[in-house]
């Protein structure tokens, strides 16, 4: 039989038919991206969407960044490598050396640079693989609604218990301690100090903690900075490691480059990904104290682990906005815009308005009622406002629009939220 491939139809929603039910931002916002410029989606049909998503945070500086994109163009036009495992290449050296000159050495950060495979959660896995080998110990211990990803060792220090049940198998070696604020009014560090000083308390010793400094996934819940001093503090005294999960709040997303320097702590290891590269481009870093370097070559790999076009973008992100202090600056102030008219809509809503929590261009709108913040993500979608939920009952409307973002952008995007929320009182 003659099979005339060109006569096909074609199917009308390929989506439904062939991609797996797994499949859940295309749920929230059922329509077909094309293109995507500066703080704007656009769909086939033309329509633009303000994007207060920006890719959970991997797009810090915007959809296909000008400044990037001409780097990149040119790197792709002259037959650049592209895929190069942990080779050594001109474009890995670039980064390297700027990354350095740009970021660790202005900050006095003693790190090595390591480049797992190109996505968050495997630059957690290689912090606790490292933490534990270093230790010898295999608890870690991780705080309530902490999220640091979907492979199995990230997924075991993570809170969510829906997250969880996918695993399949047991999740072991993690104990979960309660986060900043999460016990209104006990002393921060009460319990997990009683638990590591008493030996019938049934924990182990544990190799690391990790934390994120605001819980993203969780809900925007900010630890205090003297709350992450002190966690410093009781890490160093009872030998276990602090690992800092900067995948979604780093590349300025709170203002500095690394969300934990406001607290000035120096984290033993620190997990990068996202808006690393700039660009959207896959990529991570897991970074640690030198005297911490003790991996066998080759101990921890991945095929995907030398990205470079992503190096290249990730070089000129860092050349474009962070020589100096503007960016930092700027994200605060833009920050303190998006906190006025979301205390604006509390108080035309204070009824319904549980709390507003954030840092820099990161921020949280949380409401008493659980199924409201679905209906305010929904009805902004309708008006043209990409948003998402968080928290563990998706209560709470997350924003994380582009550190990019003109003043009345923001204002626009932060206009149509508000009228989201009225047109769902």
């Amino acid at each position: 039989m003659d099979h005339h491939h060109g006569d096909a139809q074609p199917d009308p929603d390929v989506f439904e038919t062939l991609e797996s039910e797994v499949r859940s931002y295309c749920r929230s916002w059922p329509t077909v991206f094309d293109r995507a410029s500066g703080t704007y989606l656009y769909d086939e049909r033309g329509r633009a969407y303000i994007d207060f998503f920006t890719g959970a945070g991997s797009l810090n500086y915007g959809h296909n960044n000008p400044l990037l994109k001409g780097e990149l163009l040119a790197y792709l036009q002259r037959d650049g490598v592209t895929h190069g495992l942990d080779m050594s290449t001109v474009a890995k050296r670039a980064f390297l050396e700027t990354f350095q000159e740009v970021i660790l050495r202005p900050r006095e950060l003693p790190y090595k640079v390591m480049f797992p495979g190109p996505t968050g959660t495997n630059a957690v896995e290689a912090a606790l693989k490292l933490a534990r080998k270093v230790k010898g110990r295999e608890t870690v211990v991780s705080f309530t609604n902490a999220f640091h990803g979907m492979s199995l060792g990230s997924l075991a220090v993570t809170g969510n218990a829906l997250k969880r049940a996918g695993a399949g198998v047991p999740l072991v070696h993690s104990t979960p301690m309660p986060f900043d604020g999460y016990l209104d009014g006990a002393p921060a560090f009460a319990w997990f100090e009683r638990l590591l000083a008493d030996k019938g308390s049934g924990l182990s010793r544990p190799a690391a903690v990790i934390v994120e400094t605001v819980q993203g996934e969780g809900g925007i819940n900010v630890a205090r900075p003297e709350w992450l001093r002190a966690l410093a503090e009781l890490c160093e005294h009872h030998d276990m490691l602090l690992i800092v999960d900067d995948v979604q709040m780093g590349c300025g997303r709170t203002g500095a480059f690394f969300s934990f320097e406001e607290a000035g702590i120096v984290p033993d290891i620190v997990t990068v990904s996202k808006s690393i590269s700039g660009y959207g481009l896959p990529m991570a870093l897991c970074l640690f104290r030198p005297d911490l370097d003790i991996w066998e070559p080759g101990e921890h790999n991945g095929t995907f682990r030398g990205n470079n076009p992503a190096f290249v973008t990730a070089t000129a992100a860092l050349n474009a906005y962070w020589t100096d202090d503007q960016l930092e600056k700027q994200t605060l102030l833009r920050g303190e815009q998006v906190e006025q008219a979301l205390a604006s809509i509390r108080a035309d809503h204070r009824e319904e308005t549980k709390e507003l929590r954030g840092r820099g261009l990161v921020w949280g709108l949380e409401f008493h009622d659980t199924s409201r913040a679905e209906r305010v993500t929904g009805r902004a979608f309708e008006l043209g406002l990409l948003v998402e939920t968080s928290g563990p009952d998706s209560e709470v409307v997350k924003l994380l629009p582009p550190l990019t973002a003109a003043p009345d952008e923001l204002d626009e995007g932060l206009r149509t939220l508000a009228r989201a929320v009225r047109d769902t009182a």
